[in-house]
């Protein structure tokens, strides 16, 4: 846990295998598991009788509130049931409008600061902008709500948002994970009482935000009831949220409480996730110049064919067009997958099936792994991910020709629902804006390597994987400037392609 993120894992992933076992907290017993077939077994067979920890409940409670990230169950089970309509396929192809536009606003921008500095580059903090924008763009998708971060320094959303969770996770002191592993033993409202009194800086950032975040959603959840009684509703998520609130079916609804916390689960989970990820490609992108380069031709070769059919702007079926973007996003979600850990308790006694057999300290042999109920793990998406057994002898490269060779990623185990990655989880707990991520990260991407090139500076040996609940770059012995890397942007050659 206070390691950068995924390097314990792989180190012992390497010397042990995909099932470890190891001591937490006060000596007691926890798996970590990257097996495959145990993983597959974890999330997507067994429905609800493996569940998340009770402490790290608490965790997604201080974050987003009673939503999709807390509930459990049949209380998930049925919230789950209520938000899928607005995250299918169609729902997610009709906003790449929107997200192009969004990356538009970036670009818009970043031209200005460009046309009045120095040689027309300058250094940009990525994490901080893309931020920004993916705020904005789930704003309008979730709520069709302009926060106005991009163009708003200022924007008081933006601003609690802004490195939340490092300043409550990141580089967590040994006392702190000992009281989290001591919640475990509070009764529920305790624990919160606790937390939701609590004075310590690291969570005055969360309260923070839960009294901001909590604000701006009463106030949307409002005008969208008053919209709805005026039949002048529209088709964003939580529109159709309040409509399905609207209605008869008890098993269709959510309580105040849960539709604000729904909002909140979007802001964190939606914005977070593409923006990191987003800073994470950026940083392949300029240590890799050659990739950069062939991306911006594939780009610029689709944007020409658009505009002789005379199409202002990209389509989805572009996008998937784009053989080396699609390998580039799979390879970004695989390499650097923004959440690290799920941790899962068997609430009853289970066998876990395995990939590849483990030979255990006293010789035996297990095919499969009786596990008693209470048996706590932590799966690792990291070591997950880099499973030599699926991704090649390569697979702590980064590498999305990969995507592109013939059997170079093998056809194991079906997992999760994009590429047989774990880093949309898998199964009921899936992520719901999966469709929604790939193709807003497409949108931002297309957009800014159309416009502009980015190369390193010198702290880019410094950049840290700094994990935070989620994996944010930072730079060595600079964590309190928040999440950092800058990158020196200019504008992009338009000849020669």
């Amino acid at each position: 846990m206070q390691n950068q993120a995924g390097v314990t894992e792989f180190s012992w992933q390497e010397t042990y295998g995909d099932v470890v076992k190891f001591k937490a907290s006060f000596g007691m017993d926890r798996l970590l598991i990257s097996d495959p077939k145990a993983l597959q077994h974890i999330l997507m067979t067994s429905g609800y009788r493996w569940r998340k920890y009770r402490e790290r409940k608490e965790l997604s409670r201080l974050t987003s509130g009673k939503g999709l990230l807390w509930a459990d169950g049949n209380a998930h089970r049925r919230q789950r049931k209520v938000m899928l309509p607005g995250f299918g396929t169609p729902e997610a192809k009709n906003f790449l409008p929107l997200f192009f536009s969004c990356a538009a606003t970036i670009s818009r921008r970043w031209s200005d600061i460009l046309f009045t500095s120095d040689n027309q580059s300058y250094i940009f903090n990525i994490p901080e902008w893309t931020s920004r924008a993916t705020l904005d763009a789930i704003g309008q998708a979730a709520f069709d709500y302009d926060f106005g971060a991009t163009d708003d320094h200022e924007n008081e959303l933006g601003k609690v948002y802004q490195n939340m969770l490092l300043k409550a996770f990141g580089s967590p002191s040994t006392g702190a994970l000992v009281t989290l592993e001591l919640f475990r033993f509070l009764p529920t409202p305790i624990t919160e009482f606790i937390n939701d009194h609590n004075p310590s800086p690291r969570l005055t950032s969360v309260h923070k935000v839960t009294k901001v975040a909590n604000a701006v959603a009463r106030e949307l959840v409002l005008t969208k009831s008053n919209a709805l009684l005026e039949n002048k509703g529209k088709n964003d998520i939580m529109s159709l949220l309040v409509k399905a609130n609207a209605g008869e079916n008890p098993k269709a609804q959510l309580s105040d409480a849960e539709l604000i916390s729904q909002m909140r689960v979007l802001l964190l989970a939606g914005h977070e996730t593409t923006a990191n990820s987003l800073s994470w490609l950026f940083y392949e992108l300029v240590r890799n110049v050659e990739l950069q380069t062939k991306l911006r031709a594939e780009i610029r070769a689709t944007e020409k064919v658009a505009a002789a059919r005379g199409d202002p702007e990209l389509s989805v079926r572009d996008l998937e067009g784009m053989p080396l973007l699609g390998a580039t996003v799979k390879e970004l979600l695989r390499y650097h997958p923004v959440a690290i850990h799920m941790f899962r308790v068997a609430h009853e006694d289970d066998v876990l099936p395995l990939s590849t057999p483990i030979t255990t300290t006293t010789g035996e042999v297990l095919t499969e792994l009786p596990v008693p109920k209470g048996t706590r793990t932590v799966i690792s998406i990291p070591a997950y991910n880099r499973n030599k057994e699926l991704f090649g002898e390569d697979a702590h490269v980064f590498n999305p020709y990969r995507w592109l060779e013939p059997n170079h990623v093998k056809k194991g185990v079906s997992l999760g629902p994009f590429a047989n990655l774990a880093t949309f989880s898998g199964g009921i707990r899936s992520c719901i804006g999966w469709r929604f991520a790939v193709i807003e990260l497409q949108a931002f991407i297309v957009e800014l390597l159309s416009n502009f090139e980015f190369t390193a500076t010198p702290k880019i040996d410094k950049i840290r994987r700094e994990a935070a609940l989620v994996m944010v770059p930072t730079i060595e012995g600079e964590l309190e400037k928040g999440s950092q890397l800058p990158l020196r942007v200019t504008f992009a050659p338009k000849g020669g392609d």
